[in-house]
């Protein structure tokens, strides 16, 4: 696939090592396979593997990207944080086969003038799609780069035309056990939770994924919709959502409820502020053997440090 690079970050590519000591050799060959077969980018034409989601029709180059090395399809869908499968990173793609993203509704109400619910198939008609290179960061210090398909969240918040008084914008996932095994567990008051400020969630970063590499999105990375925000660490991208909610006072959010001296509201990539149990300064990309230095927000400075002028990041994490 040929990615059309329009806003390339200041991050420039590194020299890359095998992943030999990381994770395990199985994830290391299996995510070598499918570099070579087109699905780390720059493949186009070459043969594929079967069982892939279908590719998403219509995709059109997003206005932000970046020249990185991408993040190989089988590490990006077998490495995933999704509670709701399971507490291990590989349980979500063993076990997300579960979940039924036909039919598909996603309710938007609250401090909204036109509250509504949506039929996932109807947004996608609506909306045009984009691809976007972005990099997601979890907070344990491991990030990858994935080309996402998906549209603005303003564009979908627009719909409902919120009101003068909305100032945060609440997500849920759903909250089924039959479909999400996870969800009979306690390490979570289910169902998952997060919440924006309106200003971050309407900005042109912010946006709902539905796709990855141009296919459809797979269950364990949050299919049918999810929320995908570049500059904060990746739980504040909820998966599976079915509830949308502007308020006028700040959302309750699931982490920041579970452990709140360890997870603030706002979640932004600061690395000059530890986590309590390790640091924030580095990080390890996926597939790379050394660390890298971690960048203010995730390295969006530049677009949403303007966000947050006059906010003390130390207190406000």
């Amino acid at each position: 696939m040929l990615i059309r690079i329009r806003k390339p970050t200041d991050i420039s590519a590194r020299e890359i090592t095998p992943e030999a000591l990381y994770l395990d050799r199985r994830r290391f060959l299996a995510g070598g396979a499918a570099a070579a077969l087109g699905l780390g980018g720059g493949g186009a034409g070459r043969a594929e593997p079967e069982g892939l989601p279908p590719v998403l029709a219509g995709v059109k180059p997003g206005p932000y990207g970046t020249a990185e090395e991408q993040t190989p399809w089988d590490a990006v869908t077998s490495y995933n944080n999704f509670y709701e499968f399971g507490l291990d990173k590989d349980d979500p793609r063993r076990h997300a086969h579960s979940l039924k993203t036909r039919p598909w509704t996603v309710t938007i109400d609250g401090a909204v003038h036109e509250p509504r619910t949506f039929d996932i198939d109807h947004i996608l008609a609506r909306m045009t799609l984009e691809e976007r290179v972005y990099r997601l960061r979890c907070v344990e210090a491991w990030s990858m780069v994935i080309p996402w398909v998906g549209f603005p969240l303003s564009a979908l918040l627009d719909l409902v035309e919120p009101a003068g008084n909305a100032r945060y914008v609440a997500f849920e996932t759903l909250y089924d056990r039959s479909q999400m095994p996870g969800q009979r567990s306690r390490v979570l008051d289910w169902p998952y939770r997060e919440g924006l400020r309106l200003d971050e969630a309407m900005h042109p970063l912010t946006i709902i994924a539905v796709g990855l590499y141009g296919r459809v999105l797979p269950n364990q990375n949050g299919a049918p919709l999810r929320l995908v925000v570049p500059w904060k660490y990746g739980f504040k991208s909820i998966k599976s959502i079915v509830r949308i909610r502007l308020t006028t006072r700040q959302p309750k959010t699931s982490w920041n409820m579970q452990a709140p001296n360890e997870y603030g509201f706002y979640a932004n990539v600061n690395p000059e502020v530890d986590h309590p149990r390790w640091s924030q300064a580095k990080e390890r990309r996926v597939g790379e053997f050394f660390k890298r230095r971690t960048l203010m927000f995730n390295g969006y400075a530049e677009e949403v440090a303007a966000l947050y002028a006059g906010m003390d990041l130390r207190k406000y994490y």
